[in-house]
C-alpha cells in the first residue's frame, strides 16, 4: 500500500523564496522546510538573535499547525545560527517553545539567507 503524500502551506508562515515547500506531510511524519525569521504578514525581519529565534520558532508552529501537530509531536529539529555566540540566548527562546526536548542538532554555518541570524527546520510525529 502506498502511504500519502501532501504538501503542507499556510500563509501563517513566510512563503518558500526558493524551488521548495514549507513541508511535507508522509505517512505520520510532518516535515518543515527551514524557517527563518521573516515575518509573514509583512516580510519584516526582526532584530537581534532573540526576536529572531521566537519569529523562526512561531514561523515552524505555523507550518506544524497547519499539518495538525504541535511542538509536542516535535521529535527532531536542526538548528542553524549564523554565529555560535548566540547560542545561550537562541536556546533561551527555543526553550519555550520546544518544551518536549525533541533531538536536536544545532549548528554555525557561513551565512544564512536574507543575512539572518538562525533559521530551523523540524521533523514531528502524528
Amino acid at each position: 500500500m502506498k502511504t500519502s503524500v501532501s504538501v503542507i502551506s499556510t500563509t501563517n508562515a513566510p512563503g518558500a523564496i526558493g524551488p521548495y515547500s514549507q513541508g511535507y506531510a508522509f505517512g505520520d511524519l510532518v516535515i518543515t522546510s527551514g524557517q527563518i525569521p521573516v515575518d509573514p504578514a509583512t516580510g519584516a525581519i526582526p532584530e537581534g538573535i532573540a526576536a529572531q529565534a521566537d519569529q523562526s520558532c512561531k514561523n515552524v508552529g505555523a507550518i506544524l499547525e497547519a499539518a495538525g501537530v504541535s511542538f509536542e509531536s516535535v521529535v527532531k529539529t536542526t538548528c542553524f545560527l549564523a554565529d555560535m555566540g548566540d547560542f545561550a540566548a537562541f536556546n533561551e527562546v527555543y526553550a519555550k517553545y520546544f518544551t518536549s526536548k525533541p533531538a536536536r542538532s544545532c549548528v554555525a554555518v557561513k551565512e544564512l539567507p536574507k543575512g539572518v541570524l538562525c533559521e530551523i527546520e523540524a521533523i514531528a510525529v502524528k
